[in-house]
């Protein structure tokens, strides 16, 4: 059998498919693109063998793990780990450090499959450790400069629209702000800060030094920015983008409403209209502490006859009331003072395509 892969960066660079031989709770916890779950044991077949280790050592507790695993069950797993090897030939398994699981998995492979194949060195636990690197490196090594601006303007627009951003609410699954769900579930944490690390390592083997990031809070979401880039944004460079109100206005009726509506119909079919409004008076209804009474129960009204006129005829006008009351009650006041505070960093101020030039131009001075 050929040595371990234990070029990470390869993997990650080049999409490997891989087979993760982890138990599924374990999966769920966090794992990479481009890989499958193919276990070699069930959770409960884990905990047992998990106890029985604990309880009479390793060797009674792999006795156990070769009765769960027999038979009818073994074989079945067998021919899920051939189909996906044989699929996929260029690909590699692993298990949590590279230890016993993805040893019997290869070894069963080759001796009931007649398949050999590769398995990465260090498991899971050296990947990981692999791509926290990977964004503590660019974040010591590489320019950031972050973008700002109201609520609205079209940062995310801006983002799309360069090679050389990172799009922390994309590889979140979320908007960023309290109305910021989207109609699915966000990643887990681990999965988040996977996403973000495989998407530097790969902007910089492409030759990007620089990257634009939105200005960001430490939670997108449940998602939480990783350490190293949460600190370096409290001191990185700023550009920030301007739009009128109008125009913003209607970016966020088009984003938070028209859009998440036909993606929440989308999603869930013919509930889709209720969830969609479920979900936007429980974004209202997590900042009435911050709204104060008075206010909530007045944009609450509007916003709750806004979504009965959408209900009826289809028409969102009625929406643009209370996201312009949000906007110049709640949010501005907000970003006015944050704008004040980092006012020092801030090297340029513009609207979008001042701001699309200025950023272009100075990744080509600097990038």
């Amino acid at each position: 059998m050929a040595t371990d892969i234990t070029d990470y960066r390869d993997i990650f660079l080049n999409d490997r498919p891989m087979m993760d031989t982890r138990a599924p709770v374990e999966f769920t916890k966090g794992a990479f693109p481009c890989v499958v779950n193919l276990p070699l044991m069930t959770d409960d077949e884990r905990q047992r063998v998990g106890t029985c280790y604990k309880q009479q050592g390793q060797q009674a507790a792999i006795v156990l793990g070769h009765e769960l695993v027999s038979g009818a069950i073994k074989a079945g797993r067998i021919e899920q780990w051939a189909r996906f090897a044989q699929a996929n030939p260029d690909g590699y398994l692993y298990c949590f450090r590279g230890g016993l699981r993805s040893q019997i998995v290869q070894q069963w492979l080759k001796t009931e499959a007649g398949i050999e194949y590769p398995r990465v060195g260090g498991g899971y636990k050296a990947m990981r450790g692999f791509l926290l690197d990977t964004v503590e490196q660019a974040v010591a090594e590489c320019d950031f400069v972050l973008l700002g601006g109201m609520t609205g303007t079209g940062k995310t627009e801006v983002l799309g629209q360069l090679r050389n951003a990172l799009d922390l609410e994309g590889h979140a699954n979320h908007r960023g702000s309290s109305f910021g769900k989207r109609a699915t579930v966000q990643p887990s944490n681990i999965d988040f800060e996977n996403r973000l690390a495989v998407d530097l390592l790969k902007k910089r083997a492409g030759g990007i030094e620089q990257f634009v990031v939105e200005d960001e809070s430490r939670m997108i979401g449940s998602c939480a920015l990783p350490l190293p880039l949460h600190k370096g944004m409290q001191t990185f460079a700023m550009v920030w983008l301007e739009d009128t109100v109008e125009g913003r206005v209607e970016r966020i009726l088009r984003d938070y409403v028209v859009d998440l509506c036909a993606e929440f119909i989308a999603v869930f079919g013919e509930t889709g209209y209720v969830l969609f409004g479920e979900r936007l008076t429980q974004s209202l209804a997590n900042i009435h502490k911050r709204l104060g009474g008075e206010r909530f129960q007045r944009l609450q009204a509007i916003l709750q006859d806004a979504l009965a006129e959408q209900a009826r005829s289809g028409a969102v006008d009625l929406h643009r009331v209370w996201i312009e009351g949000l906007l110049r009650e709640y949010y501005d006041p907000m970003y006015a003072f944050q704008r004040e505070s980092k006012g020092a960093r801030i090297e340029f101020v513009g609207e979008q395509a001042a701001v699309l030039e200025y950023l272009r131009e100075r990744g080509v001075l600097r990038g």
